[in-house]
């Protein structure tokens, strides 16, 4: 699955082999593959990397994979996550689902259980829509996280680049001061950051591209999404 390849998912398993094994699997696939041993490298490697994908065990030393989640899904709505385990206890299901998981995987985990999840998230995250269009022929490629204006790139910093992602994943609604701070800045946004992104955002699409929504956040304005 082409799709596949783009994507940047997160592996969470306190267990080398079953880690390590499943890492060597995903890298088949996908060209973005992260591993964590627990749940507080996890939350490290999410920081650093972002994945739009998280895939966790539950039980694990330091921060067990729900208490991971849930101080992810604090500031994070929208990542896709796959709770991996042995245990299926109601109240560990329960649990989950409260927490927003997409999936749980039952250990052992095999090609044939992990392949049709993850296919599955990949469509969810992209809504099966990949490219987004502003004015001016201006074009933002969602998997190849490029910006083009009249099949021309236009560079992006990393935290324009994170900030219109952030954007443009949730271009139904405007996306909350402290999503952006969380997502962008690590929870460190001030005024003058936050400003100084959308102006030159601004300048390289459009000024009417992105909206300020008083007291809420900013909003992006598309014109129509194709694949």
């Amino acid at each position: 699955m082409e799709k596949l390849k783009n994507i940047k998912i997160l592996y969470i398993d306190d267990e080398d082999l079953i880690r390590s094994n499943a890492v060597e699997y995903l890298e088949f696939y996908c060209d973005n593959v992260y591993e964590a041993k627990d749940g507080l490298e996890g939350i490290e490697v999410y920081e650093k990397f972002k994945p739009d994908i998280i895939i966790t065990d539950i039980k694990m030393p330091k921060l067990n994979g729900l208490e991971m989640v849930r101080q992810i899904r604090q500031k994070d709505k929208t990542t896709r996550i796959i709770v991996a385990t042995a245990f299926l206890e109601t109240s560990y299901l329960l649990e989950a689902i409260d927490l927003g998981l997409v999936k749980y995987l039952t250990k052992p985990i095999t090609e044939d259980k992990l392949l049709p999840i993850l296919k599955s998230c990949v469509l969810d995250v992209f809504e099966d829509k990949s490219i987004f269009f502003f004015e001016n022929d201006i074009s933002f490629d969602m998997l190849n996280k490029t910006l083009f204006k009249n099949e021309i790139q236009i560079m992006l910093t990393k935290k324009e680049l994170m900030f219109l992602e952030l954007l443009l994943k949730n271009s139904k609604r405007a996306v909350k001061y402290s999503e952006l701070s969380n997502y962008v800045w690590n929870g460190n946004m001030s005024e003058d950051a936050i400003r100084s992104i959308v102006k030159e955002l601004r300048k390289k699409i459009s000024k009417q591209t992105i909206k300020n929504v008083s007291g809420i956040g900013y909003q992006v304005q598309v014109l129509e999404k194709n694949v």
